[in-house]
């Protein structure tokens, strides 16, 4: 496959050339372009799909934010309809209400770091401060969760999660919830910090207290790097 049509900034294009030539990228290709002929309608919007990566280069990863799926909804605005998925987990569009698993995040955050609740659930700010908001899977039909789980997403997500972590040194995976804390597999501890927590979730319990932001910022410390500034804009 010509990985040369991927919109990936050349970073990340180089790191995971190999994974770009392998049959389970084609097959994420085919599926991709067979949904988008069917007319199904597919979250993120295509320009977003690799939103994460490109917001984010490698050699600027500290902490690595591990979701699931992309946003499966979406919101009018002004009689516009916006999309939740902007390829970034957790993460929201402005004007869009925040969801259920982010007001936790923000609750745990403004708890044990005192970090001031935007307005809003827009998380690209964090990218450019190194944290890679990756979701195991890129893309999802609209109003149908995990639809596109048997795409082969999840072989890329693991390739980038091993790539990360056999390449560079010194990043916090935050992994929450049974299915991310899998993915612990992955990572060499002797290199890197594996942070775990329930799922922020409400659904779930015991993420607001679980102390996971404290924790990264001790880790960062500990490997001589600034403590992350988590602040987001407030509108």
């Amino acid at each position: 496959m010509n990985h040369e049509s991927i919109k990936i900034i050349p970073e990340w294009k180089e790191l995971l050339k190999e994974e770009f030539e392998k049959p389970y990228f084609s097959s994420i290709k085919s599926h991709y372009l067979e949904a988008k002929q069917k007319g199904k309608t597919i979250y993120p919007p295509g320009k977003l799909t690799f939103n994460a990566l490109n917001l984010t280069p490698p050699q600027n990863v500290k902490v690595v934010i591990l979701g699931q799926d992309p946003y499966h909804g979406s919101f009018s605005y002004n009689g516009v309809e916006i999309p939740q998925a902007m390829g970034l987990s957790f993460s929201v569009p402005k004007n869009v209400p925040i969801p259920p698993s982010l007001k936790n995040i923000y609750k745990e955050l403004n708890n044990s770091l005192g970090f001031q609740v935007p307005n809003h659930g827009d998380l690209s700010t964090w990218c450019l401060k190194g944290v890679l908001l990756l979701n195991t899977i890129f893309s999802v039909e609209k109003s149908k969760a995990g639809s596109h789980a048997y795409f082969g997403w999840e072989n890329f997500s693991d390739a980038i999660i091993a790539t990360l972590s056999n390449h560079y040194e010194k990043i916090i995976f935050m992994l929450w919830g049974n299915y991310a804390k899998k993915k612990t597999l992955l990572i060499n501890q002797n290199k890197h910090i594996v942070i775990t927590a329930p799922h922020p979730s409400p659904l779930a319990q015991g993420f607001v207290g679980s102390g996971v932001f404290l924790k990264a910022q001790e880790a960062l410390k500990k490997f001589g790097k600034e403590p992350l500034d988590w602040s987001l804009p407030i509108n």
